[in-house]
């Protein structure tokens, strides 16, 4: 992963670091404030009687950590794990859980100005997830709302994996 070297000037003008990952030939950004870790897809353990883009649970040194293909639940599409693949494990106070990516490319300044606001789609899928866009190295990336790209549901699943278990 390589990061650039984030300037002064940049700094005192507000700019927010953000890691860039891709999802497929997608590419999205989180602000990296909320990213914990980085981590390789290492065992994952299903829960039986969830969604299926929620993969399971991974012991991360001793804490439980719910993981979501993050593919699969806002594109309806499952990533192929491969090399690359890796797990974001991002932090919201109360409660951390990890989604699983294609890759993770890099960390970039991203100033406030260089947002663009999303562009009006039709859509069968409320696309609230994404932010805004920004254009980059002739790419465009999509600031992503991880919180907003899952809905109640699945943050009671993350929150507690264990009372979705069902015993017959």
């Amino acid at each position: 992963m390589k990061e650039e070297q984030l300037p002064d000037k940049d700094v005192k003008n507000g700019a927010e670091r953000h890691l860039i990952f891709s999802l497929g030939p997608e590419e999205y950004a989180v602000p990296i404030l909320k990213v914990k870790e980085v981590i390789e897809i290492l065992d994952i353990s299903p829960i039986p009687h969830t969604p299926k883009y929620y993969l399971g649970i991974m012991n991360l040194r001793g804490m439980v950590i719910s993981i979501i293909d993050l593919r699969l639940k806002i594109k309806g599409v499952s990533q192929e794990i491969t090399k690359k693949s890796a797990v974001i494990i991002l932090d919201f106070g109360v409660f951390c859980f990890g989604i699983a990516v294609s890759s993770v490319n890099r960390v970039i300044p991203i100033q406030h100005e260089e947002i663009k606001e999303r562009p009006a789609m039709e859509s069968i899928e409320s696309l609230q997830y994404i932010q805004g866009v920004v254009y980059r190295d002739k790419k465009l990336i999509l600031i992503l709302d991880v919180s907003k790209a899952l809905n109640l549901d699945d943050l009671d699943t993350i929150k507690n994996p264990e009372q979705k278990i069902k015993i017959a």
